[in-house]
């Protein structure tokens, strides 16, 4: 069956100038224009296309990787506003419209927004919502502890932020986890630091585990004493804000990668700081 807003698998049935014709395991056919594609496909290749609505409505296939599929969320920019709605860019021939219903919050154009792409289930068309909580749901978690997912920054909260995790719950990224510049909409990678009761995740965007955790900090330190001459007035009785301001680093972060690098005799520890061997 060719899904609409996805990615489909499909098979070349028929090849000409104008385009191909792509046929799904149950026969379905769609057509592909030549203009939608930049490579040359022989017949009875397999292709993967994106399935979207064309001007009129009725499905059409291309190559072009869409800003937003079915089921996903992305931060989109609005294009315009009518009677019928909000009306946002897709990267698509048409806008994608955002019924007032499905408007969570006054949205303006030229601004942008997180979205959720929903398919109505009695026109079958594809749809925005501006409403993300009722689109997430942590009672059946698809994920356990430690492991990679995708992340979508929602909101700042007092915590630290809020995020969307593999386009489908709610996660939390504390602020003593980040070091980084953050903004709504950002997506990055993560890993699910633990899963608390009522399946609340703690969300860290730092490698897992002791040597993961680790290296990209001694990077940072190296490279701070040798843009510095091989020399760096921080030690362990230096504040965290001044270390913080120097690497971008925590205190706990920078006392174990100094660690790290006396061991391996890549540095020496004297009152004044540290010095590059």
């Amino acid at each position: 069956m060719i899904q609409l807003g996805k990615f489909n698998d499909l098979k070349v049935s028929k090849s000409e100038d104008s385009g191909y014709t792509l046929i799904d395991d149950e026969g379905t056919e769609i057509f592909l224009p030549s203009e939608k594609t930049d490579k040359e496909l022989e017949e009875g290749a397999n292709v993967s296309v994106f399935v979207y609505p064309g001007i009129l409505g009725a499905k059409k296939a291309t190559l072009k990787k869409p800003l937003i599929a079915l089921g996903e969320f992305a931060f989109l920019t609005v294009s315009s506003t009518d009677e019928q709605g909000v009306y946002v860019d897709w990267g698509m021939e048409k806008d994608l419209l955002i019924p007032p219903k499905q408007e969570g919050e006054r949205m303006e154009e030229g601004e942008s927004y997180i979205i959720f792409m929903y398919q109505d289930r009695e026109s079958g068309k594809l749809y925005g919502s501006n409403k993300i909580e009722k689109r997430l749901s942590n009672d059946d978690l698809t994920i356990e502890e430690g492991e990679e997912v995708d992340l979508m920054v929602q909101r700042e909260s007092d915590m630290g932020f809020a995020v969307i995790v593999n386009h489908r719950h709610r996660g939390l990224v504390f602020e003593n986890e980040v070091f980084q510049d953050l903004l709504i909409g950002d997506t990055l990678r993560g890993y699910v630091k633990k899963i608390q009761s009522e399946n609340r995740l703690d969300i860290t965007i730092r490698p897992m585990g002791y040597r993961n955790t680790v290296d990209p900090d001694v990077k940072t330190v190296l490279n701070g004493l040798e843009e510095n001459q091989g020399f760096l007035p921080l030690t362990d009785k230096s504040k965290p804000d001044l270390i913080m301001v120097e690497l971008n680093l925590s205190k706990k972060a920078f006392k174990r990668a100094v660690g790290f690098l006396y061991k391996e005799r890549m540095i020496e520890i004297k009152e004044d700081g540290i010095y590059l061997v």
